[in-house]
């Protein structure tokens, strides 16, 4: 049997370079997979930070807006009464909770920013108003929610009716625990690299008898 001359495997140098070239190839494949994983990623948890802050200012809206002119303490003589206590950094209300929430009956509720890991977190507490003690509540953590987080500025202002009846300017100094406002506005600052802004909300109370309250005004100017 007659073996052709012309005929010759491949050198050791010319499979060298063909494992480079592949290696090339794989490793250029690789880096464009892992760079989608990767966008895929941050668009994912883009959109769900998005949809959680929208959840969050749904919740507030509904919240706030059903603020009850309902006291929740009591001075020990029994002549002042607490239903409404506010700054620019927390609030506590008397309010129902949604239906899937609730045991029924009225809730103490609170809105605080408070120091995070990263920024401030927004904290929300409830308790039912029907054998709520204040100084208990105090000492006590349960049913404390972090509602939304890596928040970077906030503040929380109030708007009430003078003596005139005349609508008066926002503020973050709410003098009388006695009355409500007529008004509650959120502002947040979220340290999301500026892609994500809170809209401020200005939420109007449905019940705003309390800031009709005669006596002193609620609202400091």
């Amino acid at each position: 049997m007659r073996v052709r001359s012309g005929q010759r495997g491949f050198t050791l140098l010319e499979m060298l370079l063909v494992v480079m070239l592949l290696a090339i190839l794989l490793a250029g494949a690789y880096g464009g997979i892992s760079a989608s994983v990767r966008g895929m990623h941050a668009g994912e948890a883009a959109i769900e930070r998005v949809d959680k802050v929208r959840t969050v200012q749904e919740f507030l809206r509904h919240q706030i807006s059903r603020i009850l002119p309902f006291p929740y303490a009591h001075s020990k003589d029994g002549t002042q009464v607490e239903m409404f206590r506010a700054d620019g950094k927390s609030m506590r209300f008397v309010a129902p909770m949604p239906g899937y929430l609730s045991r029924g009956g009225a809730y103490v509720q609170t809105l605080a920013l408070a120091p995070g890991d990263d920024g401030m977190q927004l904290v929300f507490t409830s308790t039912l108003l029907n054998g709520f003690d204040l100084d208990k509540s105090k000492a006590s953590e349960e049913s404390t929610v972090v509602l939304l987080d890596h928040i970077r500025e906030g503040s929380f202002s109030y708007r009430a009716l003078n003596e005139k009846g005349e609508l008066m300017n926002w503020s973050q100094n709410w003098k009388d625990p006695g009355t409500t406002p007529l008004m509650v506005a959120i502002d947040l600052r979220l340290a999301a690299g500026g892609q994500i802004e809170w809209p401020r909300m200005a939420i109007p109370l449905m019940m705003d008898s309390g800031a009709r309250h005669p006596g002193p005004l609620g609202l400091g100017r």
